[in-house]
């Protein structure tokens, strides 16, 4: 049997890259990328070979070895493993970069920033601090070449061959032999007398002093150019002066250099050396510490390096979140730095802890993971979506906070193109009916049917073919202005999506009643739809061949050439309606639909709709819709007339400049029925339809009760508000006319919105059967109470104990 050497080489869980050496320092040792063979993790190996006649140079490298094999210190070059054989040297480190070659790379990328540059010197100074003061050893080698860049742009001391200790264990320093390393040795060591005084760590500040030198300035020609500062900051200069000054007595201590460089408007006394100093201590810090710190940490990322954000931040933000209890306050640095993430990274170390987040139960991580979907939605899959976020993000909609509400709503545009069938028209269909129909909010009840309006193009067909027609008819009935308006604006949003018939038989019906409501806003949009749904009849009557085309998007499983717009969708949703409805739910969480009155303003030009994904048709509780064929329509502000998408709605193009001439929302309007007064300081363009529409959000769903609910007690028209435009006219207004007709010995009736009740003779056959139906339980019941009395007396008398007594 033959036995085999095996080749400890070939058996070492690291291999060398097949590229040649980069930037490998002066001295015995050549820098070779490489890689561990069991992940592919990238590694740095130092490799020396073992030439004869070089035995003075193989104990320098063997003792540099055995050095960074047992020094540990998180600004040390850090050793992960070794190989040393008769032939050869190996030191295994983390992936590192020459400092040389870190410095000529940046500079052509438009060069480092000064907080760069201050944190990565005092990186080195503190390991000549740790090497002279805690382990009493002289590293006699700082220089250029010694110094190393890990990914994270954190700066490495290593070189560590000719180190040796400052008590004279061992000898003195070892012999170099190398004119490039010579050079940066300080004076007093050609003075062979010995009698200069100096301290131990006087030699390696004197290197220090001439690797900051090389840094600011490049390579060091000849110690003669030290005496120019060059390109050395200002704050700087006097501290590297002391560094460099003939009489080694007097060059600072590491320790002390770093304390005088950090002292008020020092080199080293910035927000990026705070942030690094606060990271490292981390683990150490109160709580209430961490939560100042990532408060503020948002606002200096955009000046902090990218490899520093990525490499650095992002972990301790994770381990924050993951283990310190760190709550909400951790997400928007978290996706700040996101942004700096290639796809595959973002799914491997953002998307799971956002995952996560969605479970948790703190209200203010819920809504702050609402408010900004936008940024890591585009990285979520259907699956994910589906089984491990919506069914944490449908309880929103039960949420007793309003706020929470709202942002869930809005947060639909963006979940809606991954939702599957049973998830998009079962679940969340039903969730928006009871939001119309029976939420306390005005401007949740609108900003569902906004809602309703943009992902409508994502449901199948006969779930649209129920829904959104019930829908927008209800939401015309909605006591609150900007929610019939919405309406409207869903009917003619959605204008592809519905037979001729049902437009002739559904929807026009509906649109005709607003021809007369309180609010001209909902006058002018009924009349700009009914234009619209009239001429789309027309065309068609006049030329029957045109009914296929017209209705091609019916019965499709989704509207075409929507697919691209979801961006925009949904940028108006997480970002467009915040302020003005928060401030309107804070001042009155409880106010009553009709009690919010929102100033309306044109808006910007239309939003396209969501691209849908094909689903197939699944019947939904259609009670919540069908019952209320006559009774929705959401209206919103008059500017969101062309905020809904950029299909051609015909006539209703013309929205925008007729609704800019009508009343001037952003006047200042009057205070809202719940004693809201809108802040009349906002600048037009923060008042625009989609703040209104946070006001008047979508809060009044698809009701299923047969009669609408009363509005509360001291409710005021609409009609009777000023809107923030000019004051009433002696001519005044027809219609408003109509709706302060009031018989003045009779109360108003809970579900009108005048005297004029346009639901009048509904209400009197809703109220004439409700007493027929009284009338017949009455006679039911003494036609009962007779027949026990006669059975009762036909029995006769009985014998005791043998009945039970009734």
């Amino acid at each position: 049997m033959w036995l085999f050497a095996r080749d400890p080489v070939r058996d070492f869980p690291f291999e060398l890259s097949p590229e040649p050496p980069e930037g490998s320092p002066p001295g015995p040792w050549a820098l070779h990328r490489g890689r561990k063979k069991a992940t592919g993790s990238p590694v740095s190996i130092f490799v020396y070979d073992v030439k004869p006649g070089a035995e003075e140079l193989t104990q320098v490298a063997k003792a540099a070895f055995k050095r960074l094999k047992t020094l540990r210190h998180p600004n040390i070059l850090a050793y992960i493993d070794g190989l040393e054989t008769d032939k050869c040297l190996h030191i295994v480190t983390e992936a590192v970069t020459p400092l040389g070659v870190y410095l000529k790379a940046r500079a052509e990328a438009g060069g480092l920033k000064e907080l760069e540059l201050s944190w990565g010197l005092h990186q080195i100074v503190k390991a000549l601090s740790f090497l002279v003061n805690d382990c009493s050893l002289i590293h006699n080698n700082v220089c250029m070449a010694a110094v190393f860049v890990d990914r994270a742009g954190e700066w490495k001391l290593g070189g560590l061959d000719y180190m040796y200790s400052a008590q004279g264990n061992g000898g003195g320093p070892p012999s170099k032999g190398i004119p490039e390393l010579e050079q940066y040795d300080p004076p007093e060591l050609a003075d062979s007398s010995g009698r200069a005084v100096r301290e131990k760590w006087s030699a390696d500040m004197w290197r220090l002093g001439c690797l900051i030198w090389e840094v600011f300035n490049g390579p060091l020609p000849r110690a003669a150019a030290l005496r120019n500062p060059g390109k050395i900051p200002k704050s700087l200069v006097p501290h590297y002066c002391e560094l460099v000054g003939a009489n080694p007595k007097v060059r600072p201590n590491p320790a002390r250099f770093l304390q005088n460089c950090r002292a008020p408007g020092g080199f080293m006394n910035n927000r990026f050396v705070e942030t690094n100093l606060f990271l490292e201590e981390i683990q150490i810090k109160e709580p209430a510490e961490k939560q100042k710190f990532f408060q503020e940490l948002s606002k200096s990322l955009d000046s902090f390096p990218e490899d520093f954000c990525r490499h650095k931040v992002l972990p301790q933000l994770l381990t924050a979140f993951e283990f310190g209890n760190a709550g909400a306050v951790v997400l928007t640095p978290l996706f700040k730095v996101g942004k700096f993430l290639s796809a595959e990274e973002y799914q491997q170390k953002i998307i799971p802890v956002v995952v996560k987040m969605f479970s948790s139960t703190d209200r203010a991580m819920r809504i702050r993971l609402l408010q900004q979907m936008e940024q890591f939605i585009q990285y979520l899959d259907e699956p994910t979506v589906n089984t491990q976020i919506f069914p944490h993000v449908v309880h929103g909609f039960l949420d007793t906070n309003p706020a929470i509400r709202e942002q869930t709503v809005k947060s639909m545009l963006l979940l809606a193109p991954k939702l599957n069938e049973a998830n998009l028209n079962v679940e969340l269909m039903k969730h928006f009916a009871r939001l119309q129909a029976k939420d306390d909010q005005g401007p949740i009840r609108c900003n569902t049917t906004v809602c309703l309006g943009k992902i409508g193009s994502y449901l199948s067909a006969s779930t649209r073919h129920r829904v959104l027609t019930s829908a927008f008819s209800r939401a015309t009935k909605d006591p609150f202005a900007p929610s019939r308006v919405a309406g409207v604006l869903g009917f003619a949003a959605t204008h592809n999506l519905y037979s001729m018939n049902d437009c002739a038989h559904k929807i026009l019906p509906v649109l005709c009643g607003l021809t007369v409501d309180p609010e001209k806003s909902v006058r002018d949009q009924a009349f700009k739809a009914i234009r619209s749904f009239l001429s789309k009849l027309e065309s068609v009557s006049e030329d029957p061949t045109q009914l296929a085309e017209v209705e091609k998007d019916v019965h499709a499983a989704s509207s075409p050439g929507v697919g691209g717009a979801a961006a925009s969708w949904a940028g108006w949703a997480v970002t467009g309606v915040s302020s003005l409805t928060s401030k309107l739910i804070r001042a009155h969480p409880t106010a009553a639909p009709a009690e919010a009155s929102v100033p309306q303003r044109p808006t910007p030009e239309g939003l396209p709709a969501p691209a849908p994904t094909p689903v197939p048709a699944t019947p939904t509780s259609s009670a919540h819709w069908e019952t209320q064929e006559e009774d929705k329509d959401t209206a919103e502000d008059s500017s969101a007339a062309d905020r809904w998408d950029d299909e051609d709605w015909g006539s209703l193009e013309e929205a925008e400049s007729v609704l800019a001439q009508q009343d001037d929302w952003s006047s200042g309007g009057q205070t809202s029925r719940a004693g809201q007064t809108s802040n009349s300081d906002h600048k037009s363009s923060e008042l625009d339809w989609s703040s209104w529409e946070a006001e008047g959000s979508w809060e009044q769903g698809w009701q299923e009760s047969s009669s609408p609910e009363p509005p509360p007690e001291g409710t005021r028209l609409a009609s009777e508000y000023n809107w923030g435009g000019p004051e009433p006219s002696d001519k005044g207004d027809p219609f408003a006319a109509l709706s302060a007709r009031r018989d003045a010995n009779t109360q108003p009736r809970p579900d009108s919105w005048g005297d004029d009740n346009w639901e009048g003779l509904e209400m009197e056959s809703r109220q004439a059967k409700a007493e027929l139906a009284r009338k017949k339980r009455e006679e039911r019941r003494r036609e009962m109470e007779a027949k026990r009395a006669e059975k009762k007396a036909a029995k006769g008398p009985m014998k005791l104990g043998t009945r039970k007594l009734d």
